[in-house]
């Protein structure tokens, strides 16, 4: 059985500022010119269904009056998302990290088969995977958002991963910046992706399979994840998705 296939993932599917600030809690943003987006966008598709978001509408209301802020979204380049934050004053970058963990992964199984790239040290654990991929990947200046989109990535990263990608993100958070995160309460039976319709709305877009879903974490499980933030507040729906806040 291959490496792919023992981590669920079927080879064949598709591919600073010098002074830190707390993000107000008061007041209405400055009107300032649109910020360019970092990272490429996707051509428009068809709407998924739509949902109330009371999660969005916290996080809108924490980054209230910030002005010019940093975003940085995990997901894919939405134009919808961009455009929601730009127009905001918002610098925006994405990061598609599912997507880039399935190429990674693709890479350890090449890698697997070639025996002779392979280091006679090289950690092949899920945590010495973790180190590897994040070598590459979210690397950005400490410091350097005001928020992050996390949308519901971490159920879908092996566990040793998603610790260490929470521990990586909390080090580019400025001190009073927020995370938005979505939890699954059971194993989700489909593959989703997700952007902003409006302030207080989701677009919930069905989307083929990236990574299988690695764990369901309980309540307690988030927090230890998080344990370096000092607030948290969870939303919990009838869709079996919990929306969650996390501030530094």
């Amino acid at each position: 059985m291959s490496f792919l296939h023992k981590l669920g993932i079927g080879v064949g599917m598709g591919a600073g500022r010098e002074v830190a600030r707390p993000i107000p809690q008061n007041g209405r943003a400055r009107n300032v010119a649109p910020v360019p987006a970092v990272g490429s966008t996707r051509p428009p598709e068809a709407p998924g269904s739509t949902r109330i978001s009371n999660g969005l509408k916290e996080l809108l209301w924490n980054l209230d009056g910030l002005g010019r802020g940093t975003l940085l979204d995990l997901g894919p380049a939405w134009q919808t998302t961009l455009s929601f934050f730009i127009e905001r004053g918002f610098r925006v970058s994405s990061e598609d990290i599912l997507r880039e963990w399935k190429e990674f992964l693709k890479e350890e199984e090449v890698r697997l088969q070639d025996a002779s790239s392979l280091s006679e040290t090289a950690d092949m654990t899920p945590t010495g995977r973790a180190v590897r991929f994040l070598e590459s990947n979210l690397q950005y200046p400490r410091s350097s958002f005001d928020a992050v989109l996390v949308w519901d990535l971490l159920d879908y990263l092996e566990p040793a991963l998603a610790k260490q990608t929470i521990s990586n993100l909390t080090e580019l958070l400025r001190p009073g910046g927020v995370v938005f995160a979505l939890f699954h309460s059971k194993k989700p039976e489909g593959f989703q992706r997700y952007r902003i319709a409006d302030s207080n709305s989701l677009q919930i877009i069905s989307s083929a399979v990236l990574c299988p879903a690695q764990k369901v974490y309980q309540n307690r499980e988030i927090q230890d994840l998080f344990g370096r933030f000092r607030t948290m507040k969870s939303f919990v729906s009838r869709d079996q998705l919990r929306e969650t806040l996390f501030i530094k």
